[in-house]
């Protein structure tokens, strides 16, 4: 396996090697000189796309950048990836489709690795878990509550808790449930007991008024003693959360995102030394 585009794709004890990698990243330094990285970003990617690029250049490589929707023309994306590997040692895509990933690391003979699409976010969830295993003693026994409808940041943190295997509780309306995933409806319930509560931003369905999926401050304090919020951004004050739960001891902080540049570094390192072994 040299690509990365499912958590699940992978053992524990595989993905605890790029934590790994990301603790001695200093050590990698010059590992991409004379390698390009082609890039597949929309305008409105800014963290992840920010992250990968300069973490690139750090490692002493190039990067050269296209929208997504250069994928989705008519060629065929077998020849387009026929001719991309002449040029390419590693190719980075976001995009809605994971089985046009799926396809493109068929036919290419260097790692995709996936940026995040409609199914799933796995460098984003490789960051957060990296980031979490900083603060929290055993950040995998840890009890985790997704307040969010089915979406792919909710999806994301599904495929994490299966592929490290630690325990999930969503909470939201029945109708938004993740398939095959424990779900609690009422909110104040379900944050018994959690000591960390990870949130996306709400469909339009769910914003009807009354808000009480909202996660405040007063709800937080429902949770274990030494809880965190972690939202996934870009969130939005007064929607998913409050103002004073963001402004709170509670919100592990902007900082938190710092590590995606380490951890985006390590699984280029991880699936680069991969695919020549």
């Amino acid at each position: 396996m040299r690509s990365f585009l499912r958590l699940t794709d992978y053992k524990k004890e595989e993905l605890r090697e790029i934590f790994n990698i990301a603790d001695n990243i200093n050590r990698y330094e010059g590992f991409l000189t004379g390698k390009t990285v082609v890039m597949f970003f929309p305008a409105n990617s800014i963290r992840t796309r920010v992250s990968f690029e300069k973490g690139i250049h750090l490692l002493g490589g190039h990067t050269i950048l296209f929208d997504p929707s250069a994928l989705d023309k008519k060629e065929d994306i077998r020849d387009v990836c026929g001719y991309l590997q002449n040029w390419a040692d590693a190719v980075i895509v976001r995009h809605k489709d994971i089985d046009l990933l799926g396809k493109m690391a068929e036919y290419l003979d260097v790692p995709v690795i996936n940026a995040m699409t409609d199914n799933n976010h796995p460098c984003e969830m490789m960051t957060d878990l990296y980031s979490l295993s900083q603060i929290r003693k055993d950040y995998l026994s840890d009890k985790y509550l997704f307040v969010g409808a089915d979406g792919n940041i909710g999806r994301a943190w599904k495929e994490a808790s299966k592929a490290f295997g630690f325990s999930l509780t969503q909470s939201c309306p029945d109708e938004f449930r993740i398939p095959e995933t424990d779900c609690i409806d009422n909110l104040r319930d379900a944050i018994v007991g959690k000591d960390i509560v990870c949130t996306d931003s709400f469909p339009s369905e769910m914003l009807n008024g009354d808000n009480k999926y909202q996660v405040t401050k007063e709800i937080m304090d429902l949770a274990n003693a030494g809880a965190v919020l972690n939202p996934c951004p870009p969130f939005y004050r007064g929607e998913e959360v409050s103002y004073d739960v963001i402004d709170s001891e509670y919100f592990v902080g902007y900082e938190f995102k710092k590590n995606l540049l380490r951890v985006q570094q390590a699984i280029i390192v991880f699936c680069m030394e991969r695919s020549v072994r």
